[in-house]
């Protein structure tokens, strides 16, 4: 339909009754009226309901709005793909001890005098493993606030650069719900996205890096013993479940390598799975049943029956993963392409785009304008699903028309959105990082370094032009 013909008020209403249903849904209800927020799926449901009877009050049929919706659910097929079978890639890398093993070591080469430095790197070698940064937060980090209490070091630098290492690989990573789906949103491809973050990223979390080893020697731990009681627990309860080779290093491995060499997502996660899970029925005493058992509902420490008396932190490490272990993500994606579908109907994102953003007509100024508006979604809806899908297909036209490659647009969804999270106080994450690890975001959230820092350099490249591929043509 062109969009001369859509009126803006007409394009502007679906929107705004979203607005409606953010703040009072997810604002008003949690943080002045003291009830429960209504689920981010409800919110959407009825956001796209308000839509579809206003395309029909405007004189469309009901089947050309259906075929909107199923366009743009078709269109995300691939990358759902890929989110299933990061399910299945994290219980084969947990059931074949990969995972475990590279968490024991991580842990075992800690010296106090860098334990803000190993709080950083920890994290990150595990969220860049698994994709996730709640799951981080929540194993290896309660087990680094452990030991910074114990030796006396400043919690507040210690969750700040906890929170920033898990934050990198729920960038970074292949197997991160955030990533998959910031790629999904714009077209772009999954390592085209992933390539493009490191002109942020990886600048951030070497300065971030640095900072942190210096803060050990300012402010140093009163104590120098790491050897503690809920830390040697620890290890020797992953000890007991799983056996460590070498061989172990393969799995993430072939993910890297196909990540380099830029091989298609999908296969390269398979081959992952199947090396793990030979090497599961190789190295651990897993049973062939068992490991399937892992693939399809997750990993549980049930499945070791011999390992008895586990910590707590020990199973919430490897209870994890399988078939469905991202369904909920795949669902809420599909229910907010439910919405965008409707709205795609009459192209009244772009109609509204146009005419909020007129003023940026120049390249630096509408990658400006997108981490402005990411951030500002973020922060009103507090979740990067939403943000993400919301100000891609905002942008996407936009990007193209100035000849800016959509990878740019994917890298600032994450640069100002996934990265904003952990910093706002009402946000789930913000919210699930105080309960998990018992520091206030007004304690940790001047030391989180990554995002903070991040915040700066993205907006310069975008000034500069520096890592924004102009004239590079999009991949999909």
């Amino acid at each position: 339909m062109n969009q001369a013909k859509i009126p803006f008020k007409s394009a502007l209403t679906p929107i705004i009754f979203l607005i409606v249903l953010v703040l009072y849904g997810l604002i008003l209800r949690p943080q002045f009226l003291g009830q429960d927020a209504l689920p981010l799926e409800i919110t959407f449901i009825l956001a796209a309901i308000i839509t579809i009877i206003q395309l029909v009050w405007m004189g469309h049929s009901w089947i050309e709005i259906q075929k909107s919706i199923v366009k743009k659910l078709a269109s995300a097929m691939p990358a759902w793909f890929i989110i299933f079978s990061i399910g299945i890639l994290i219980s084969s890398w947990i059931v074949s001890g990969t995972i475990p093993m590279l968490v024991y070591y991580g842990i075992k080469i800690i010296h106090p005098s860098y334990i803000y430095f190993f709080a950083f790197i920890v994290p990150i070698i595990f969220s860049t493993m698994t994709g996730t940064s709640w799951g981080s937060v929540g194993t290896v980090g309660i087990v680094i606030v452990g030991i910074a209490t114990v030796l006396g070091a400043n919690l507040g630098i210690t969750v700040g650069a906890i929170v920033g290492g898990a934050f990198f690989g729920d960038k970074m990573s292949p197997l991160s719900d955030t990533t998959n789906i910031a790629a999904m949103a714009t077209g772009v491809d999954l390592y085209d996205h992933i390539h493009s973050m490191t002109y942020t990223t990886f600048p951030s979390a070497l300065i971030a890096a640095i900072i942190y080893v210096v803060l050990g020697f300012i402010y140093p731990p009163l104590s120098q013993n790491l050897e503690t009681l809920s830390t040697l627990a620890f290890l020797n309860g992953l000890q007991s479940i799983f056996t460590f080779n070498i061989l172990l290093v393969i799995p993430p491995l072939v993910v890297l390598i196909g990540s380099l060499k830029r091989m298609p997502t999908l296969p390269v996660m398979f081959i992952s799975i199947g090396s793990a899970s030979f090497l599961a029925l190789a190295i651990q005493p897993f049973s062939l049943e068992q490991i399937i058992a892992s693939l399809h509902k997750g990993f549980h420490t049930d499945m070791a029956p011999w390992a008895t008396s586990l910590p707590l932190e020990v199973m919430e490490l490897v209870n994890r993963g399988g078939l469905y272990y991202l369904a909920e993500a795949v669902i809420t994606a599909m229910i907010i392409f439910i919405f965008i579908g409707a709205m795609d109907h009459i192209n009244a994102m772009p109609i509204v785009i146009d005419k909020v953003f007129r003023f940026a007509q120049s390249r630096s100024a509408t990658i400006l304008s997108t981490l402005v508006a990411t951030a500002f979604t973020n922060a009103m809806t507090s979740n990067q699903y939403a943000t993400t899908f919301i100000v891609g297909d905002a942008f996407k036209t936009k990007f193209d028309q100035l000849k800016i490659h959509r990878k740019v647009l994917s890298r600032s969804l994450e640069d100002t959105g996934t990265m904003l999270e952990s910093i706002v106080p009402w946000t789930p994450t913000a919210l699930f990082i105080v309960m998990t690890l018992g520091v206030p975001v007004s304690e940790y959230w001047h030391w989180q370094f990554l995002s903070l820092i991040n915040f700066m350099i993205a907006p310069a490249l975008a000034i500069t032009g520096i890592g924004c591929f102009y004239n590079e043509k999009n991949s999909l």
